[in-house]
């Protein structure tokens, strides 16, 4: 199946994924695991079977959707969010409820990051709803049902919990008062007719979702966000994905680490690009990575301080060098979250949380972060080489290949530039 660009055409065609984003190993991973249940025996059979059944083109796009988010992901956003929401209910005299989308909003726990930060923040039921959409049934129904377990609830402050959740022997359970506030409902961005002939929204939450598509899908996207979003409103976006609203002819609320873009809002100030000095490349197994020397100055790899801004981004990154080589993964992941809260998203941090889900195992996830790292340095050596190797351990020789080659090519342009 792995010369068989047709199931690539029909992922791009229905959800837009762009194969490159994801690499062609995932999704031919996903064909098969179809192939089989469905009991297809060649790849012909399956392709039949899959034009014949709506449900087996929703089980297989499912396949390929693996959901990553937890609550309060990007705590900063939420902040803003209340803050601006508290403006706009006074700039529009309080004459109707605020309007907030989130999409996609996978399995709930963004849409409900919203509202629960929005009755934190002292807003009445009355003045805000908020609309979750993603393409995804199954995700949608799971955030109807409301309960998660401990991996939806990360980073230092989870204070929330307790005000929102009852604990349940299956998970925690969110309160029937945060989830009157969230409407749920599957719909997909590539529809043209996708929320056809209602207000637009004050506040809409589309994160880490354009870098999976190529430039001209991204192009129809942004324009869907665009018609969505009112034109005072403000688009929250993932932080990989700034450069490409600038380049539509949005700007930067000027607010650090809200990753908020508006039509109309002048920057206070551009936000600086953290450039990481090169790591060295730790090796791939669950062994200590054996350390060396970085220009930062060395911090104690204990006593991780979740809630830093000051912290300087040079040592964020050197504290992360330090745990993942002593092999205290549960720490350096937590280091690189603090760091994207309170600095400008960075290849290098990306990199690093690639090789920690490597590490664990989790090969989905790693993969996915080495692609965010590539999209912000599609030169960096450490992420191409392991992300090489791992599209090579799951059979995708051609992916690797290309990805060595860049590799081959960038360590030639630095020793060149060096000489």
């Amino acid at each position: 199946m792995s010369n068989d660009p047709r199931f690539f055409a029909f992922l791009k065609e229905r959800i837009g994924l762009d194969v490159a984003s994801v690499g062609e190993a995932i999704i031919e991973r996903a064909v098969r695991q179809r192939s089989q249940v469905t009991q297809a025996q060649t790849p012909q059979a399956y392709w039949q079977h899959l034009q014949s059944s709506q449900d087996e083109q929703q089980a297989l796009i499912e396949a390929v959707i693996v959901p990553e988010t937890w609550f309060f992901r990007y705590p900063e956003s939420f902040a803003t969010l209340a803050r601006l929401a508290k403006a706009r209910l006074a700039e529009i005299k309080q004459m109707r409820a605020l309007r907030i989308l989130s999409l996609p909003c996978s399995t709930g726990e963004e849409p409900y990051s919203i509202a629960m930060a929005l009755l934190d923040a002292g807003l009445a039921p009355h003045q805000f709803k908020v609309l979750g959409l993603d393409v995804s049934p199954l995700s949608v129904e799971r955030a109807r049902g409301g309960v998660y377990g401990k991996n939806s609830f990360r980073g230092g402050d989870i204070d929330f919990r307790e005000r929102h959740f009852t604990e349940e022997p299956e998970g925690y359970r969110i309160t029937d008062r945060v989830r009157e506030q969230v409407r749920l409902q599957v719909g997909n961005l590539l529809d043209p007719g996708l929320l056809a002939n209602e207000p637009a929204y004050d506040f809409v939450f589309c994160r880490n979702l354009l870098i999976y598509f190529d430039q001209p899908t991204q192009k129809q996207v942004f324009d869907v966000l665009k018609a969505l979003t009112h034109e005072d409103g403000v688009l929250f976006i993932g932080p990989a994905e700034g450069s490409l609203l600038g380049r539509h002819g949005m700007r930067s609320i000027g607010v650090p680490q809200s990753f908020a873009f508006s039509r109309h809002v002048e920057p206070v100030k551009p936000e600086p690009v953290f450039v990481p000095m090169p790591a060295p490349a730790p090796q791939r197994s669950a062994a200590p990575i054996p350390p060396k020397p970085r220009p930062f100055s060395t911090v104690s790899a204990h006593g991780v301080p979740i809630k830093a801004p000051q912290t300087d981004a040079g040592d964020l990154l050197s504290r992360i060098a330090t745990l993942a080589n002593e092999g205290k993964s549960a720490e350096a992941r937590a280091v690189c979250e603090q760091y994207l809260s309170h600095h400008p998203p960075a290849a290098q941090v990306f990199y690093w949380l690639g090789l920690l889900s490597d590490v664990a195992g989790s090969a989905l996830e790693a993969q996915g972060y080495y692609r965010k790292a590539l999209y912000l340095e599609p030169q960096h050596p450490q992420a191409l080489m392991h992300l090489a190797a791992l599209l090579q351990s799951q059979g995708d020789s051609a992916g690797a290949r290309r990805l060595q080659t860049r590799a081959a090519r960038s360590e030639r342009a630095d020793s060149e530039s060096k000489r």
